[in-house]
């Protein structure tokens, strides 16, 4: 009995591999391999992108979604002309390059920390990662509380260092808010990129690491020669994400500022926000979407050029 079982199984796996190698000698193989994400991205990506630029080239109200009069270029033309967008925008890249850099280098500081062997280090890789797990909505409340000017902690100990700033309300000044935002930003987003870098990390040879220590080098040279090298395409990648995301991150900056005070944290997705449910102009958001659109696409041409040439300058 048991050794037809077990015939039985063999002659399943002998079938079963002439099926693998069947398949995976079929030249339409990899397109039913991509068909299932593609079919995904074309209808719940990419329509809506395609309805979202036709209705930019429309003028179309909130209040009358399905009475779109079409007026060609003219919304961008008008962005284009407002000196408002302008600030918009240098409000967005200010946002997302302090973003970037910032949570990256953090982010790599702290995995290098986390990195390095000490007692408790697992309940500190844990610790770190509270930030990012927290719901934005508590953070912001938080952080309101925090930045209040009569009770809150972060004012009380500006004061006590004798630092003016300490008296106003950080979210309510022109010249602060944005660096308030920043902060709040930067605190719950770096424990993301501290862990990718980590698990980057853990990823470098340790003979490598040993080989240039025994040869004399410092931690520095160590980390320039062998450390930064390895993980360098997780850093370029952890950038890309990183931008995406603080272009399109609303919900943090909306509870916090609301865009404000005067526009002085108001970025692309909260002006498109406010362009179509406050003022109910849906055209025109659809042309600042469009725009974010593009940002974001260059953003990433850049990381695929940067990345292919770092492929040839490896290969040689």
């Amino acid at each position: 009995m048991n050794a037809t079982l077990s015939s039985a199984a063999a002659v399943a796996r002998r079938e079963g591999a002439r099926r693998r190698a069947r398949l995976d000698g079929h030249p339409l193989a990899p397109y039913a391999l991509v068909l299932p994400a593609t079919l995904y991205l074309l209808v719940f990506q990419g329509y809506p992108l395609f309805r979202e630029l036709v209705l930019s080239f429309t003028s179309t109200s909130l209040l009358a979604a399905s009475q779109g009069e079409w007026v060609g270029l003219q919304n961008y033309a008008d962005l284009w002309n407002d000196p408002d967008f302008h600030r918009v925008i240098f409000t967005t890249l200010l946002y997302t390059v302090a973003c970037v850099a910032s949570a990256i280098g953090l982010g790599l500081a702290s995995a290098l920390l986390l990195d390095a062997p000490f007692r408790g280090r697992g309940i500190a890789r844990a610790a770190v990662t509270i930030p990012w797990a927290a719901p934005p909505v508590a953070v912001a409340l938080i952080f309101i509380w925090i930045y209040n000017a009569q009770y809150g902690v972060f004012g009380h100990t500006l004061r006590f260092f004798g630092i003016a700033a300490g008296s106003e309300n950080w979210l309510d000044s022109m010249q602060h808010a944005m660096p308030a935002v920043l902060i709040t930003t930067i605190w719950q987003i770096f424990p993301f990129a501290s862990v990718v870098l980590l698990a980057a990390l853990q990823g470098v040879p340790s003979e490598l690491r040993e080989a240039a220590v025994m040869d004399g080098a410092d931690r520095l040279s160590v980390f320039k020669a062998v450390v930064w090298p390895t993980i360098r395409p997780s850093v370029a990648l952890l950038a890309l994400f990183s931008t995406i995301w603080s272009l399109r991150r609303f919900d943090l900056i909306w509870l916090l500022t609301q865009g404000g005070p005067v526009g002085a944290t108001n970025t692309l997705v909260i002006d498109l926000y406010r362009r179509a449910f406050v003022n109910h102009h849906l055209g025109q958001a659809a042309a600042v979407g469009m725009v974010g659109v593009a940002i974001a696409l260059a953003v990433t041409l850049v990381y695929f050029r940067y990345t292919a040439r770092a492929e040839r300058e490896g290969a040689r």
